[in-house]
């Protein structure tokens, strides 16, 4: 079932590009989310400025937050790759599992090995899902029942003309 990504850039390129593209989408998520949350808590004339100075000051960590995020996962992602030489499934869970670990380092080795397994948990669900998304919706042949012999096939009656 693996496949390679042909379209892909090559490993150490992959990385940078993944870090710019999870840290976009931690700064355009992070803005709309912040944003929203900064005109709730301004009071009622000072809503808009209240929105952009809380996206001003939050948004660019949410971005980071998810740009480190992405690049550690793209970088644990290409080393397995090579340690394996595999392109699968279990390249991402592994990858997962090894950067929920990192970046809960700090907090101890139980709570590491907590964040750890939840991430690859968390990838494994992302990687099953996709799996079945392609299954379901795969362009190849769909499997049909053979034709029946003219001797079984239906007969129209006379009253099924009626109705």
């Amino acid at each position: 079932m693996a496949h390679a990504d042909h379209q892909r850039d090559p490993c150490p390129w992959v990385i940078l590009s993944d870090f710019g593209g999870a840290f976009s989408m931690g700064a355009i998520g992070g803005g709309v989310w912040h944003g929203i949350k900064g005109a709730r808590n301004s009071p009622r004339g000072e809503r808009f400025v209240g929105a952009i100075s809380t996206i001003k000051a939050r948004a660019p960590v949410t971005g980071g937050n998810f740009g480190v995020w992405g690049g550690m996962f793209s970088t644990f992602d290409c080393a397995v790759k090579g340690w394996r030489q595999k392109e699968d499934a279990w390249n991402a869970i592994i990858s997962g599992f090894m950067t929920g670990g990192a970046l809960a380092a700090r907090s101890g080795p139980k709570s590491a090995l907590g964040s750890a397994i939840a991430c690859g948990i968390l990838l494994g669900v992302f990687e099953g899902v996709g799996v079945l998304l392609s299954r379901v919706f795969s362009e190849g042949p769909r499997p049909q029942l053979p034709q029946l012999p003219e001797h079984m096939a239906p007969q129209s009656s006379p009253a099924a003309g009626l109705a």
